[in-house]
């Protein structure tokens, strides 16, 4: 059939044929798959086995969650082992952003920090307003405070706040726990002792009877804001942007900030996070 045909003409028709077989026989598209470095607050709420469901049913990419501090998780974007972060520790996030790591900060959500404590309140900061002066009357009683100690985003806020009274906080009774937020307010609890927590972590362990009660909220300097960041691609090409992008989208769309908005503890009703996003 192919006596006449010279070799150059042959090798051709050889790579016509393989190209009609790619094109008559598509490969199906692989597994899509995003990482997401966020703080342990949105897993131990419950938020994210809440939200994420829908977005793997919109777009068919499953989410790999990193749930760590939000310090960690910025660093494990900077060693391109994210493709988008879900933070809420607003100074380190510019920074992350400015030095190049990540794309733009994107609003989605805030809420606010508490401080609780044993019911006796030996300390005697129930119904303050000043978290500052709160924590300046335990640290002068010496009354036990656990601190997450993780470089979180709550950690980052209470040290803000020692800070404001210029205090560095040291002693036995000064504990740097250097575990999630759930883990810290378990420990607080049986020890029947002070910490800083996000209020959507604290509403979701009460729907399981924890026991600490709120004794200091309100201060302006609790508000707790959560923000999106792509992992820039230009670091790290291979990332999965396209995705990250997606998400983004997805979580800052009308519906997802609607679904964020009725996510609420079940026995009070109460909302967990307050939708940001401008959209």
């Amino acid at each position: 059939m192919f006596r006449n045909v010279s070799v150059k003409r042959m090798s051709w028709l050889l790579l016509l044929v393989v190209m009609l077989a790619a094109c008559a026989k598509p490969t199906a598209e692989p597994p899509r798959r995003l990482i997401l470095a966020t703080t342990t607050s949105t897993q131990d709420s419950g938020l994210l086995d809440y939200l994420l469901p829908g977005f793997k049913e919109q777009t068919g990419i499953e989410v790999q969650v990193i749930a760590v501090g939000s310090g960690q998780a910025m660093e494990t974007g900077k060693a391109g082992d994210a493709d988008v972060l879900l933070v809420h520790s607003p100074a380190a996030e510019k920074t992350f952003v400015e030095e190049g790591w990540g794309v733009e900060r994107i609003p989605v959500m805030h809420n606010d920090y508490v401080i609780v404590g044993p019911s006796a309140d030996p300390a005697g900061i129930k119904g303050m307003t000043d978290a500052a002066e709160a924590f300046r009357k335990i640290m002068e009683a010496q009354s036990p405070f656990i601190s997450r100690g993780d470089d979180s985003g709550t950690h980052a806020k209470e040290k803000s706040i020692w800070a404001k009274i210029g205090a560095t906080p040291e002693g036995i009774w000064y504990v740097s726990a250097g575990q999630s937020m759930g883990a810290v307010l378990e420990m607080a609890q049986e020890m029947d002792v002070y910490t800083l927590t996000d209020r959507g972590t604290y509403l979701a362990r009460t729907a399981e009877g924890y026991a600490l009660p709120i004794l200091v909220e309100g201060d302006s300097l609790l508000f707790n804001p959560y923000h999106v960041i792509a992992v820039n691609p230009e670091k790290y090409p291979e990332i999965n942007n396209a995705g990250a992008q997606q998400f983004i989208d997805w979580l800052i769309s009308a519906e997802t900030q609607a679904k964020i908005a009725a996510f609420t503890e079940p026995q009070s009703g109460l909302p967990l996070f307050f939708p940001d996003a401008v959209k």
